[in-house]
């Protein structure tokens, strides 16, 4: 059960790779067939097989000869090691089929983030939609034995985690003139929220900055970066969150006493 989980996520991985190529170029991810983003020829299913075929052509085109991105093969290999860690953490549970569209959704909007750091609405929109079905669907995702009290945790979740970064984004303008987060920020950590649930949204928006003001000294420092995308921390933080969020809440709230 745990090759296949692993072999289904490199499979989807492949899928996301098609969407982070093409959503940030507003094309279509349903056609045309997947093509060398070089000499643009149609890949034949063959040298379509995730991981394996990149490995085995050496991450070139059989066409062209040219390199094609190691991320292709880095977005295979982390989705399908997601959602084996997903599976060994939640089993076949309501959860773990919940976060594996939440953990899609953040792959993604953090390498679209990296490239053009800008997120897509339609992603977040429709990752908001998709938490609330599945806190209706399935209260256990919150927690909740309740529809209505997994619902209301989904929607305030997603309301809470809007609200927060919104409000940073305000402050931000206030003090520095300028904006300090975008609206793609804003609408990813409602997403989030919408499937944790508003205690891990909160922990989320606290833990995502010490990710990002790590990496973001980094860059000042050695290229004088006055801005970097924030999604891909936002979405580390929701990682942290998934799998240690309800133990470091306990320790915060009894283990301190």
């Amino acid at each position: 059960m745990a090759i296949f989980i692993f072999v289904m996520g490199a499979i989807v991985g492949s899928f996301l790779n098609v969407c982070i190529y093409r959503l940030q170029r507003s094309e279509s991810i349903v056609t045309p067939a997947s093509n060398c983003p070089n000499c643009k020829k149609p890949i034949p299913w063959h040298d379509n097989i995730p991981v394996i075929s990149y490995l085995f052509l050496t991450g070139k085109c059989r066409f062209c000869g040219k390199m094609i991105s190691p991320r292709y093969l880095l977005v295979e290999l982390l989705t399908g090691a997601l959602f084996l860690t997903l599976f060994t953490a939640f089993g076949l549970s309501p959860k773990f089929f919940a976060y594996l569209m939440l953990v899609s959704g953040l792959i993604i909007v953090t390498f679209i983030d990296f490239d053009t750091q800008t997120i897509p609405d339609h992603i977040t929109f429709t990752g908001i939609a998709a938490g609330t079905a599945a806190a209706l669907a399935a209260p256990s995702v919150m927690g909740e034995a309740s529809r209505v009290l997994a619902f209301f945790n989904s929607a305030l979740g997603a309301v809470v985690g809007g609200v927060m970064i919104y409000a940073v984004a305000l402050l931000g303008k206030m003090a520095f003139k300028k904006d300090a987060m975008g609206d793609g920020d804003i609408f990813l950590l409602a997403m989030i929220g919408a499937f944790l649930g508003w205690k891990l949204v909160i922990l989320t928006f606290f833990i995502a900055p010490m990710f990002g003001a790590v990496v973001g000294i980094i860059l000042k420092l050695k290229r004088g970066d006055e801005t970097m995308p924030y999604g891909p921390y936002l979405s580390l933080g929701a990682l942290v969150s998934i799998f240690f969020g309800n133990r470091i809440l306990e320790y915060l709230f009894y283990g301190l006493k």
